[in-house]
């Protein structure tokens, strides 16, 4: 029967080339084993909606439950564990329950004081109108058939919150822009969108520019 070291002058013993290599090997195959593994679990943890959550509802740190989910490039559209601060966030578009939190729905709480609300637009947006932009709405109400009075700014500084392209646009000829305007303009935002005024975004740099 082979031995697996052999004698060197001196009396030590020399390792077996073929023990070594079956080390080797080893050693190999877990750390493959391993890394198939790691890469087979691509999930991440995300925070989901218990319950439906309006719009102007405050959330507090563990409010929402946390689930793990395979989402890939689109995981960081949604809010994870350690996203909500101690002072709370506030919902700004409905969630409903069992839905991931995406980061858009929520804003920082000094937007309590605002509202949202969804405004039809008649034709293509200007680029630079997308979730995060400032704009400014303007208004004109119709005097008459095809006559309208000059245009004015009923809101200055409102945010885009959401682009909301869907079959709506085939009834208005453009998509509707969900944004958030100062509670004590949404009365009159409301008046204007029920007496069928003609309603337009203008980007806030736009506006301002000569």
């Amino acid at each position: 029967m082979a031995e697996r070291t052999a004698r060197v002058p001196g009396g030590r013993r020399r390792l077996d080339p073929r023990l070594v290599l079956g080390l080797v090997l080893i050693a190999g195959s877990t750390i493959g084993v391993w890394a198939l593994v790691a890469a087979a679990d691509d999930t991440t943890r995300v925070l989901v909606a218990p319950s439906t959550i309006s719009a102007g509802t405050r959330i507090e740190p563990g409010a929402l439950r946390t689930e793990p989910v395979r989402l890939g490039a689109l995981a960081d559209g949604y809010l994870v564990p350690g996203d909500v601060p101690e002072g709370g966030l506030v919902v700004i578009r409905t969630v409903r329950a069992g839905e991931l939190v995406p980061a858009a729905s929520v804003a920082e709480a000094d937007t309590a004081r605002r509202a949202t609300v969804v405004i039809p637009t008649r034709g293509a947006l200007a680029r630079e109108i997308r979730p995060g932009a400032i704009v400014d709405v303007w208004t004109a109400s119709e005097l008459e058939r095809g006559v309208y009075e000059p245009p004015v700014v009923l809101i200055s500084g409102a945010e885009v919150a959401a682009v909301l392209e869907d079959d709506a646009m085939v009834a208005t000829g453009g998509p509707s822009v969900e944004v958030l305007i100062p509670r004590d303009k949404t009365a009159a935002m409301l008046e204007a969108l029920a007496a069928g005024d003609v309603v337009d975004l203008v980007p806030a740099d736009a506006a301002g520019a000569d």
